[in-house]
């Protein structure tokens, strides 16, 4: 069995941004913390869709036909292969993800910041 997760503690044993810290794990899914500042690049995901929870901040979902302003305690699910781009625009935000597997944050192994467990 495994022991509970400080979402707290976990956040503040790291300072980078855009930088994903798997925290759990279930079935093929992984619980991910990020902290995020500023633009993120536009990108998609083919085979999934894509959970963001904000813990603390604000951050903007910007789909190609509309944004999505998401405050503490709000979720956005992402559907599977729809361009989008994360905004931080006021500071810092702190975020909770739910990700297949390693899945690659910008949908393309080529440019994506490598999930590092912790």
């Amino acid at each position: 069995m495994s022991d509970k997760v400080n979402l707290a503690e976990k956040l503040a044993s790291f300072s980078d941004h855009w930088a994903p810290r798997i925290v759990a794990r279930y079935n093929d899914n992984e619980i991910r913390l990020v902290k995020v500042e500023g633009e993120f690049i536009w990108h998609s995901h083919d085979d999934t869709d894509e959970l963001f929870l904000v813990i603390e901040g604000a951050l903007d979902i910007e789909l190609r036909d509309r944004t999505v302003h998401l405050h503490p305690g709000e979720l956005f699910v992402v559907p599977r292969g729809t361009e989008h781009r994360p905004v931080s625009r006021g500071g810092e935000t702190k975020l909770l993800l739910i990700d297949p597997r390693d899945m690659p944050n910008t949908g393309d192994e080529a440019t994506a910041t490598k999930a590092v467990e912790i």
